[in-house]
């Protein structure tokens, strides 16, 4: 359905607040930036902003929604004859090799990641979607496999899968923060990748697998 003239205003005018709210943000830091001084950059009330963002932090973490979704998106698109973590492995790949942003692999993301360091409420809303990414995995292998509730085998796994994800961009923001280019990074992120796929067992390698026909 093609978007309509009010959907685009609202998601037009939703995306220059939070273009505004991150640059002040990057330039003064998160705790000591308002609300008020957001609104008042983007000539709108106080009530508009939280309109849009209920929350400060879902002013800087805006583009970030669809990183709860990641892992389990990769396991539902996995290929014939292809298992969970195969999958996973496969798509992590493609978008190193492919410097994706999505992973961190971009210029400005050391700026991103000094300035959560710097506020612990981001801190904890990162750890809150981290959590997000393991639960929408496990319930996306419970769906995929038909597993029954007291299967512990897609909490197991999901672990893992969420893990690798996670191992995987945790190694590329602390190259980012130390201040190396986004194409060295993804050079040794493919090794990471490589190391952490050699430390995952069997039972992970091969569960889920989507039948061959």
């Amino acid at each position: 359905m093609a978007e309509g003239l009010r959907e685009r205003k609202k998601r037009q005018a939703r995306q220059h607040i939070s273009d505004l709210a991150t640059g002040l943000f990057l330039e003064h830091g998160f705790v000591t930036v308002t609300v008020a001084e957001i609104a008042e950059l983007a000539d709108v009330s106080v009530n508009t902003v939280y309109n849009y963002f209920p929350a400060k932090e879902d002013l800087f973490l805006d583009r970030m929604k669809g990183v709860t979704q990641r892992v389990a998106r990769f396991v539902r698109a996995r290929d014939k004859g292809e298992s969970a973590a195969e999958a996973v492995l496969r798509e992590l790949r493609a978008l190193v090799v492919a410097v994706s942003p999505e992973l961190g692999l971009m210029d400005g993301f050391a700026d991103f990641m000094r300035v959560v360091e710097e506020a612990p409420t981001l801190q904890a809303r990162l750890s809150r979607l981290q959590q997000e990414v393991l639960e929408a995995v496990v319930a996306t292998l419970r769906e995929e496999t038909g597993a029954p509730a007291d299967d512990p085998l897609p909490d197991l796994v999901g672990g893992q899968l969420a893990w690798i994800e996670g191992a995987l961009v945790g190694h590329i923001s602390r190259e980012m923060l130390a201040g190396r280019k986004a194409a060295e990074v993804s050079r040794d992120a493919l090794v990471v990748l490589d190391e952490i796929e050699d430390l995952l067992g069997e039972k992970v390698l091969n569960y889920a697998r989507r039948a061959a026909e």
